[in-house]
Parts: structure tokens; C-alpha cells; sequence
């Protein structure tokens, strides 16, 4: 027998162990390599789970349908959302907050750029996923609408506000993130996000007031709601009775 048919030793089976992936990123990798050799709706359940080396069971543990084996993800960045938004407290300004919690959805997408990509790419061309698509889209804008419907209880119109506002935010994410997406992953995901995000949190956020402008000394310039004095006195009179003067206006009512 030769020595490249021997069988591996103890040690070479462990690093054969550790090296194979997790079943759940087997069948993801095995669905993704038949529907980009084959397409998605001529890949079936069995083709994936015989590549993957699985049963279909294994599958079904994993995911509920094929559509799901294409949205690994979102179920985990949904649950990441939802805590992060229960973490919130009274001192978040809440539109920050929402912009902050879809920055979670672009952190799952640039963790594997090429990932990304190719379910873009697979997404736009099979209409049954861009519609499961929207309904995972429509549950992210639901957490954030529930979340900012809490802080704007008992506000004039706090539900309207609420639900414009988690519109906005997933629409400027997804604008950002498509972007990003057409550009093969090349482009700055963070950048274009952010600044589409900032769209809204300065149209829909709390804008911190200007902050005074300084004055020659270097102390703020004086409150306009602040008195002002001004005293007129008699050329050539000594500055005791200019001081007097200023002080008889001031301590007047």
C-alpha cells in the first residue's frame, strides 16, 4: 500500500475535525455553490442536503425552507436589534438610537462582503426571494417602530411619528446599503450609510443648541435676555458718582 492511501493518524483526523466547518455553514455554502451552478429554482432541498453530505432532517433543523438557507442572518441580526433597543434607557435620544440599531444590519452584510454580494445578485433575479426579502425588511422596521411608539407615548401624534420615522431609517439604510452591494462590496459601506443615515436623524433627531459665540474675552457672549444698563452722566463728573449712579440702577426694581 502506498503511502498516499495510508489511513490518517489520530492526529491528522482531529485537524480533519476542527477544519470542516458547522453544519448550518455547510448547507449554507453547499445551497449557494448549486444555485449559482444551477439556479435557484432547479436547486431542490435533496440536492443541497447530498452535497452538504447531510439528511434532510439536518436541513429542516437548521431551516425552515430554501428561502431561509439564502437569509442565514437576519433571524440573528433581528434578535441583536431587538436587544440592543431593550437596552435603551430615557438618556438615548430615541432617532439616534433607531440609526444606531440599523448599523447592526450593515455590520452582519459587510461581515462577508462576498456573501452579500452573491445573494444580492441572487435575490434580484428570483422574485420569490425579493419577496421573502421584504418581509424580513418589514420585521427590522417593525422593531424599530415598536421601540420608538414606547418613547413617544402619550405625544401628539407619537404613533404617526414612530412609524414615519422607522420608515426613514430602514430607507436610508437599504438606499446606503444597495449602493454598497452595486458596487461589489467595494465601496465604504460605513460612509454611505452614515451619511444617509444622518439625513435622518437631522431632519427627525434633536439638534443640540448653537453654542454661543465667544466673546472678546473668551467667555461666552452675554444672554440676550439679560439686562442692560446704561447710564449717562454729566461730562467731567468724578467716578465716584458714576459708580454711585450704576449702582442706583441696578439695585432699582
Amino acid at each position: 500500500m502506498s503511502s498516499s492511501s495510508a489511513a490518517p493518524g489520530r492526529g491528522e483526523k482531529a485537524e480533519a475535525v476542527a477544519a470542516k466547518p458547522p453544519m448550518r455553514e455547510a448547507l449554507v455554502a453547499a445551497a449557494f455553490q448549486l444555485f449559482l451552478e444551477r439556479g435557484y429554482e432547479q436547486t431542490t432541498v435533496d440536492d443541497i442536503v447530498t452535497l452538504a453530505g447531510v439528511g434532510r432532517r439536518s436541513f429542516f433543523r437548521y431551516f425552515p425552507s430554501k428561502e431561509d438557507v439564502v437569509f442565514p442572518d437576519h433571524e440573528r441580526c433581528l434578535a441583536d436589534m431587538t436587544a440592543f433597543l431593550g437596552a435603551s434607557d430615557e438618556e438615548h435620544e430615541p432617532v439616534r438610537r433607531v440609526c444606531d440599531a440599523a448599523r447592526l444590519v450593515l455590520r452582519m452584510y459587510a461581515e462577508n462582503p462576498t456573501f452579500s454580494v452573491q445573494r444580492y445578485r441572487l435575490t434580484k433575479r428570483v422574485p420569490g426571494l425579493r419577496a421573502y426579502e421584504l418581509s424580513v425588511v418589514w420585521r427590522y422596521e417593525r422593531a424599530l417602530a415598536e421601540y420608538l411608539r414606547r418613547r413617544f407615548a402619550g405625544r401628539r401624534d407619537g404613533t404617526l411619528r414612530a412609524d414615519v420615522i422607522a420608515a426613514a431609517v430602514v430607507a436610508a439604510h437599504n438606499n446606503a446599503l444597495r449602493s454598497w452591494l452595486r458596487s461589489d462590496g467595494q465601496d465604504d459601506a460605513s460612509a454611505a450609510v452614515d451619511h444617509a443615515l444622518g439625513y435622518v436623524q437631522s431632519t427627525f433627531g434633536v439638534t443640540p443648541p448653537p453654542r454661543p459665540a465667544d466673546g472678546p474675552s473668551g467667555d461666552p457672549a452675554g444672554d440676550p435676555a439679560e439686562d442692560v444698563v446704561v447710564v449717562v452722566s454729566r461730562r467731567g463728573a468724578p467716578l465716584w458718582r458714576v459708580v454711585q449712579e450704576i449702582e442706583t440702577t441696578l439695585g432699582r426694581d
